[in-house]
């Protein structure tokens, strides 16, 4: 009988082997678990992060040329304006605008694209077709309107610059609330608001400066 059981299947393994050969596996799945985690940790996170031709990378590209062109009138305003609130409003749009365009360009490197896109400017807009004018966003000023604002001096720069600024923060703030509006990335999120709630009170403030400058 004891010939017959043996070869009936049951185990040859010495009492306690069975156990640990479970608790072997249970260890192995655990790592194996362990490791796709940790791999799933690296990788998800640059999954989640927008693509090249997302909404938040358009925003970003585009919104930095925007800045940019701000900076740029905003350093000549400074340099050339003898008018004190006007030295002081373009100290602080360059400064708030090229810090943003620091914010802005560190994202896209996060996020391992490029400063620059091949999309047209604005394709992050549905139904943006009619936006770009001359190659222009919104509110940018034109090479000549640019070349105008560094040659002027006294009351005429101080015109120029305040017009071509107002118009550019109205082109800024649609862009800004277009992007709040189509992202839900909270650092999109965050800096679009912050552009908006700027360059509103700034329009403001540019209403009344070109009053008095114009009033003479």
């Amino acid at each position: 009988m004891i010939s017959e059981v043996e070869t009936s299947g049951a185990s040859t393994d010495a009492p306690g082997v069975g156990t640990r050969r479970i608790g072997y596996v249970a260890v192995a799945t655990l790592l194996v678990g362990l490791i796709l985690g940790l791999g799933a940790g690296l990788v998800l996170p640059g999954l989640r992060h927008p693509g090249d031709d997302s909404v938040e990378a358009g925003f970003l590209r585009d919104m930095s040329t925007h800045h940019a062109q701000a900076v740029e009138m905003a350093m000549i305003a400074h340099a050339g304006s003898a008018n004190p609130d006007i030295v002081t409003l373009a100290a602080d749009i360059a400064t708030t605008q090229q810090g943003q365009i620091g914010y802005m360009q560190a994202w896209l490197r996060d996020w391992n694209l490029s400063p620059t896109g091949t999309a047209e400017p604005m394709a992050w807009i549905p139904g943006s077709d009619g936006s770009i004018v001359n190659g222009l966003m919104p509110g940018m000023a034109t090479p000549e309107q640019m070349a105008s604002l560094r040659a002027a001096t006294g009351t005429e720069l101080d015109v120029q610059f305040l017009t071509l600024m107002r118009a550019h923060h109205v082109g800024g703030v649609h862009m800004a609330q277009e992007a709040m509006e189509l992202s839900d990335n909270e650092d999109v999120q965050w800096i679009a608001d912050s552009m908006v709630t700027a360059q509103q009170g700034e329009i403001q403030l540019i209403d009344s400066l070109l009053k008095k400058v114009q009033a003479g």
